[in-house]
């Protein structure tokens, strides 16, 4: 490869989020983070270029986007995606949760229902809950090794509660599960029936298995395009989440009018440069560093895949169409909540993300963040299978 993932980079001491806050979080200093998600890759070096070279201009006024930066963006759906973007639909945010949260103030009330699909994504929740409103839950349906929607409880959900706004997130955090085209259009037509504003949380869409497309729901129906509030970022894509910027996209002038004026409100006007910097240039030459990346990150899935069957049977992969985070299912090894925590934690030495964390449906599973060199990954697994062991010993003994 012309990009070298197996670099290990020692991120300690660099106030990361990821490595340097164990302690702070109850978790032993020598754990293995695989939690939150972002990558232990350097972003593309076109991108490193461009920062260095913003930098050493060393004025850091406000700054704002051109032309160049949209036609970027646009570029960029139409080729990947087959997605036709306007400039006039576009507002930038410092994230995806900001945008959300901006969504929840602008178009439900105190007490108004908001559905999202458990388990999913934690913010989505707290975000919901902290603006007093209504938590309506339509669970994914977890059967054979693979999750779907269930659409006579979402449909009845909605009416019940007189659902205003729904987040969809696709593909889907941390099951994994890129949505079909019928799934979506099942999905968009009840939402429409019934006035259901749509946020789709889009931010893992570069990052679907062979086999598998993603589908920009808004792109399927005009119907959709009308009641949608698209959320992008290149934070995921390209390892930029500390830079903090996003690209929501909005055709619906009245929704992208009330949306702009929620922002208004809290104060926020333009981003930061460097956000603005990294966004563009690293849509503009990033295409074959992620390319490689995705190549890379197949062969860690397969790693995991294998090792699980071959060594580790009782922990169930939940296999993922998209994303880089990957759903663990340890029901099967009989432990309670705090004793599997136990066993990750204390006695693996790891650091991942508890099922239970992204609500109903959570419970007695993990999720691992495999965006990572290959030698870490396998670390790892080998620790979590010598706890298995030791814990298996433990039981017969």
């Amino acid at each position: 490869m012309k990009y070298n993932f197996d670099e290990i980079i020692d991120r300690r001491d660099t106030n990361s989020l990821k490595y340097d806050f164990a302690n702070s979080h109850g978790k032993p200093e020598d754990v293995i983070p695989l939690w939150v998600a972002d990558m232990d890759f350097r972003t593309p070096p076109e991108v490193t270029v461009a920062l260095v070279k913003s930098s050493q201009h060393s004025i850091f006024g406000y700054s704002e986007t051109n032309q160049e930066y949209f036609y970027t963006l646009k570029k960029w759906y139409a080729e990947n995606f087959e997605w036709q973007i306007q400039s006039t639909w576009l507002v930038k945010t410092p994230g995806i949760v900001f945008a959300i949260a901006m969504a929840i103030r602008a178009f439900t009330n105190k007490g108004d229902g908001v559905m999202i699909q458990t388990p999913v994504y934690y913010p989505f929740s707290e975000t919901i809950l902290a603006n007093e409103r209504l938590l309506v839950n339509n669970s994914l349906v977890y059967e054979n090794g693979a999750y779907h929607i269930d659409f006579d409880d979402l449909e009845a959900k909605v009416i019940a509660n007189n659902v205003r706004l729904f987040i969809l997130c696709n593909p889907h955090n941390p099951v994994g599960r890129v949505w079909t085209r019928e799934e979506l259009i099942c999905l968009g037509d009840i939402c429409v029936k019934y006035g259901v504003i749509v946020v789709s949380d889009e931010i893992h869409a570069d990052f679907v298995y062979e086999g598998y497309k993603h589908l920009i729901f808004a792109s399927l129906k005009p119907e959709y395009l009308n009641i949608t509030i698209t959320c992008t970022a290149p934070s995921k894509t390209f390892n930029l989440a500390g830079l903090q910027v996003s690209n929501i996209f909005i055709k619906n002038m009245d929704i992208k009018k009330k949306l702009k004026t929620e922002i208004e409100k809290s104060g926020y006007s333009q981003l930061g440069t460097m956000g603005l910097v990294a966004c563009q240039a690293a849509y503009q030459h990033g295409k074959e560093w992620l390319d490689q990346l995705k190549s890379y990150l197949a062969g860690n899935l397969s790693l995991v895949r294998s090792f699980l069957l071959e060594r580790l049977p009782q922990i169930k992969m939940v296999e993922p169409q998209g994303t880089y985070l990957v759903w663990l299912d340890f029901k099967d090894v009989k432990l309670t909540e705090v004793e599997l925590d136990n066993l990750i934690v204390n006695e693996a030495r790891l650091w991942l993300d508890r099922g239970v964390m992204f609500g109903d449906g959570g419970e007695g599973f993990q999720r691992i963040n495999i965006a990572c060199p290959r030698k870490t990954l396998e670390k790892a697994l080998l620790q979590l299978e010598k706890a298995m062991n030791n814990y298996s010993v433990t039981k017969l003994s």
